[in-house]
């Protein structure tokens, strides 16, 4: 197959697999806080023009914009994106929305003092690409942040058991939770970045009783859990095998009524 037509397709999958479920639940009532962390992390102020990076509905990209700054919420979702802009206006905060790949963002170079990307460039399946791109739009001397979930934390592990049950990626795919992996990271920016900072940090979640209401509620509102149990439609012995997977997990991470997901915290200075 072309490469330019592989790209379109796997493109427009990553955009329908957003546009499954609820993201903007997730959003609103798991992973709120990440958003304030990261703009305060990266000390965001009214001098800043900001990119937000595969944005979803304004995690990051609402906070910052509260702060004064000049910010640009992008997502490859259209769906995202319009809930973004709804959510915005609700609060009052004035920002630009605008659809994109983080593959291939339509911003000019050196264009950001900030780029920022909470749990959200980390699913774009060619990593350097977006990487380069992370960099290429940030100005010499601007700030890149991001938060990624770790390979070894509950929401890598999630993916890690999904694995068995869905199609092989495309080559040249790569696991999300290696953007958490500071290793890799490092990798992927290399010597265009300094002065890096990356802590490990973990998020508290206390919305689930048990592991099966973790798995019920992710079936029903998180793109890749709900694309994972559609890859097996119709095997019902698989889609027991997973409903008993998932729920394992989550009570492995239950401490009482909280469990931890780990992510890395990482703030760049381009060079």
């Amino acid at each position: 197959m072309n490469a330019v037509i592989a790209d379109r397709e796997l493109e427009a999958k990553h955009r329908a697999l957003w546009a499954l479920g609820d993201y903007s639940a997730i959003a609103a009532h798991i992973v709120a806080p990440l958003g304030s962390i990261l703009v305060d992390a990266c000390g965001i102020g009214p001098a800043d023009r900001v990119l937000d990076v595969a944005a979803g509905t304004g995690n990051v990209a609402i906070p910052a914009a509260a702060t004064g700054a000049r910010v640009t919420a992008s997502d490859l979702c259209p769906e995202l994106v319009e809930q973004g802009r709804r959510l915005a206006a609700e609060r009052g905060v004035t920002l630009d929305w605008e659809e994109a790949n983080a593959e291939a963002l339509p911003f000019g170079d050196n264009e950001f003092d900030v780029v920022v990307s909470c749990i959200g460039v980390m699913f774009a399946p060619h990593h350097q690409q977006s990487a380069d791109e992370l960099v290429r739009v940030t100005r010499p001397g601007g700030r890149i942040g991001l938060i990624s979930w770790t390979p070894e934390g509950f929401i890598g592990r999630l993916f890690a058991t999904m694995k068995p049950y869905v199609p092989a990626p495309p080559p040249g795919v790569s696991p999300p939770p290696l953007w958490g992996d500071e290793e890799h990271l490092c990798s992927l920016l290399a010597d265009r970045v300094g002065d890096v900072v990356a802590r490990r940090r973990t998020l508290a979640v206390d919305m689930f009783d048990d592991g099966a209401a973790f798995r019920d509620y992710f079936k029903a509102n998180y793109g890749p859990t709900i694309s994972a149990y559609r890859a097996i439609e119709g095997d019902a012995d698989r889609v027991a095998a997973l409903d008993a997977d998932i729920a394992a997990l989550g009570d492995r991470y239950l401490t009482g009524s909280s469990m931890e997901w780990e992510y890395l915290l990482t703030v760049a200075r381009k060079r």
